[in-house]
């Protein structure tokens, strides 16, 4: 018998226990292994969680459980990096092998806890850390094993995805959107960590290790979030033939790896475009495979959960046949972080301009000043104190050109507040 601890009874951790009490029998059945919960620690054992348990197996010490000599695997389910990190390494210091959700703690930890368990021969399985229910880890890891892996892009938020697939179908501001999202419990109370990024960003970290074999950190991904994106903006994304979404973008090129997750423009033809709704996918273009996308339900207990307990049969069928191996690459190659300012890509731009002759002509002459060429121009919408939206696509531009042409363009007599710009993301369809 395998035996196995878990730490944390949330959404996710009630969801793999169900699913390992539920199946027990099945996964058996499939793998021979049998495989069974004896401790489980939460703050919180008062909370009716419609589950039964058997006596003692409860606990509000982790130690209690992370030191179990009768304990095969530690299955780490409160996220953040504190007490999580502590319990993970005293975990592999005890030579349990971990399974964990924790992406916030993979993004900021990786380096200090996988040279822990390579030091003490464990491993560590992190499937549902990305894209709850959807096997990306796994298809990067080892079914692309043959493959060098030239661009990914993710919708790795749902709870952005929902708000932006609510303002585009309904037309409504972000603002209600956001109010919906947490009405029906898509969004926190408090949203920050969705809506501005930083989700999506713990998760490309990991991502991009793994695809690039390359060290990056939070500090190297250029984050944006979603609350300035409007319904006009929108309205005009339709109008060119595209979507906006909060993309989650890493790509190597010519030995340098770009990673940044924000609002961008994706063409209604690229597949990534109908992704609406909580669903998270992955688009991961191989140079053998070309692209492959993954897609699905990103979050919540069952897919999550399903997620974890994939993780413990692999590491429960390997610790049955005594085959321990540390499955992610510790080594990485000297590849640069590419700052944004380099980045060449077509940009939407919308400024608000007085509604006269030779407005539109002293724009074009700014922007030309940078060598950032129009390719689409629409000057239309209703007047509001003399002036009008007048909404461009470039071609590819330098961003830290387009930064500086904005900057310029905005400081003119005939613009009114700051000007729109959003990246268009069209490469690899």
């Amino acid at each position: 018998m395998i035996s196995i601890g878990i730490i944390g009874l949330g959404t996710v951790g009630i969801g793999t226990y169900k699913i390992l009490k539920e199946y027990n029998s099945l996964i058996k059945q499939r793998t021979g292994l049998d495989i069974k919960v004896v401790k489980i620690a939460d703050i919180d054992l008062e909370r009716n969680r419609g589950l039964s348990f058997k006596r003692g197996i409860l606990t509000k010490d982790a130690y209690e459980v992370i030191d179990n000599p009768n304990i095969d695997i530690i299955v780490e389910l409160i996220g953040g990096i504190q007490p999580a990190y502590d319990y993970i390494v005293r975990a592999i210091r005890k030579k349990k092998w971990v399974v964990t959700a924790n992406k916030a703690l993979l993004a900021e930890k990786w380096d200090e806890v996988f040279k822990v368990a390579e030091r003490e021969h464990c491993e560590i399985g992190f499937e549902a850390s990305v894209c709850g229910g959807i096997p990306v880890i796994r298809a990067i890891r080892d079914g692309l094993i043959g493959n060098k892996i030239h661009y990914i892009l993710g919708i790795l938020n749902g709870t952005s995805n929902y708000i932006l697939t609510k303002m585009t179908e309904e037309d409504v501001s972000f603002n209600k959107a956001l109010s919906e999202a947490q009405r029906l419990g898509f969004a926190e109370q408090d949203p920050t960590l969705d809506i501005e990024g930083i989700d999506a960003a713990h998760k490309l970290c990991i991502l991009t290790r793994l695809a690039f074999n390359c060290s990056i950190h939070m500090k190297d991904i250029i984050t944006g979030g979603i609350s300035k994106i409007e319904p006009i903006d929108i309205g005009f994304a339709k109008e060119f033939g595209y979507r906006i979404k909060l993309l989650a973008v890493a790509k190597e090129e010519k030995g340098m790896v770009e990673v940044r997750v924000e609002p961008a423009m994706i063409p209604v033809a690229h597949p990534m475009s109908t992704v609406n709704g909580v669903y998270n996918a992955t688009y991961v273009v191989g140079d053998k495979i070309g692209p492959n996308l993954y897609y699905g339900m990103g979050a919540g207990s069952d897919p999550t959960g399903s997620a974890v307990v994939s993780d413990i049969v692999d590491m429960a069928s390997r610790i049955t046949m005594k085959n321990p191996r540390t499955k992610v690459p510790l080594s990485t190659s000297e590849k640069r972080i590419r700052g944004g300012g380099e980045s060449s890509v077509p940009y939407y731009i919308r400024f608000t301009a007085q509604d006269r002759p030779g407005v539109l002509s002293k724009i074009s002459g700014i922007l030309a000043k940078y060598n950032i060429s129009i390719s689409s121009v629409i000057q239309k919408g209703r007047k509001e104190n003399g002036h009008v939206p007048i909404v461009m696509l470039t071609h590819g531009a330098i961003e830290k050109n387009l930064k500086k042409a904005k900057t310029e363009i905005d400081r003119s007599p005939f613009i009114k507040g700051e000007s729109v710009h959003i990246r268009i993301e069209e490469g690899n369809l």
